[in-house]
């Protein structure tokens, strides 16, 4: 990622007084425009680095500088660290445990302790209670094409079921509610689009095929947000039996939950209705009961009694 790449090169200058941007290049497998883009970037947040030419020139920083407290605090650089742990445990690979490594070496031996307190206490783990070992060659490969914008091909199944060959410009790899996406424009549909991995199979990106990233339209810039228009999504009321309470809260949280005259508990909330809310709904089992809307709750009766034929049905011996 780019601001590890970022950080990585701050505090190799730190340690040596000159490095070549092809050995920079060749380090975090980029190319040699891309470090330049990265040296104007840190020289643009205050940090003054400056190009030597000739046989012995190189990269480094100004003669004097130093990184001091102004810059990154000793909390700074264990916010960091926590931030790096919690992202390998989705997502990991050499250069973040390298990068580790040179943040542990420029603490201070005085503060080595409370600093491996700090970096120890909190750890929020993006991975999957199953793994997710099967997509991570799929993420270094993406990876690879965001970093080096090459052509990605690979076979998709939609969420209705559809296949289809596609031939993207991969330009970010998203992790959202614990599945990675990838934001790419599609040359087939010639629009950006959001692809799960999960639905990727056949991966391959063209070594030899290299595309000019596009600028993104405003509307893709701010991937955190909810896509859907407001009358897109439906308000939905569920009800909770008193002795799954423990399950509600556990999906929507304390403060969400209005008590009942009868001991029950509701939540209101709003979804995009799709095929994603129905297997939601039907995944809480008999602990919850749809109140509104009401074609909503006639879906769910619909899907629950086709489950409920499959069951009935005799296992043939």
């Amino acid at each position: 990622m780019k601001l590890e790449r970022l950080l990585s090169i701050i505090i190799l200058l730190l340690n040596r007084r000159l490095v070549q941007a092809k050995e920079l290049a060749e380090r975090f497998e980029v190319s040699v425009r891309t470090i330049y883009r990265d040296i104007e970037v840190i020289n643009g947040a205050g940090i003054p680095i400056v190009t030597y030419q000739g046989t012995n020139g190189g990269i480094g920083l100004m003669e004097g500088y130093r990184l001091d407290h102004n810059v990154l605090t000793n909390d700074e650089l264990a916010d960091i660290v926590t931030a790096l742990r919690s992202i390998s445990t989705s997502y990991g690979n050499e250069h973040q445990l390298r990068l580790l490594e040179k943040i542990h070496s420029v603490v201070p031996p005085a503060y080595s302790e409370d600093f491996q307190h700090k970096t120890n206490s909190v750890l929020i783990d993006y991975s999957p209670w199953d793994g997710n070992e099967r997509l991570r060659p799929k993420l270094q490969l993406l990876k690879e094409a965001v970093d080096k914008c090459l052509i990605a091909r690979f076979i998709y199944s939609n969420a209705e079921g559809e296949i289809t060959y596609r031939t993207v410009e991969p330009y970010i790899l998203i992790l959202k509610g614990r599945q990675w996406y990838l934001q790419a424009y599609c040359l087939e549909k010639e629009q950006f689009r959001l692809f799960k991995l999960k639905r990727m199979k056949e991966l391959e990106i063209d070594l030899g095929r290299i595309f000019i990233r596009r600028e993104l339209p405003i509307q893709e810039r701010d991937t955190g947000q909810n896509p859907c228009e407001p009358s897109q999504v439906t308000e939905i009321v569920l009800r909770f039996h008193a002795d799954s309470r423990h399950l509600a809260e556990e999906w929507f949280g304390i403060e969400g939950l209005v008590p009942a005259e009868d001991g029950s508990w509701q939540v209101k909330k709003a979804y995009p209705e799709d095929d994603w809310l129905y297997r939601f709904i039907l995944g809480l089992g008999h602990h919850a009961e749809v109140l509104e809307p009401p074609h909503l709750r006639d879906i769910i009766a619909s899907r629950a009694e086709q489950v409920a034929k499959i069951y009935s049905r005799a296992i043939s011996t």
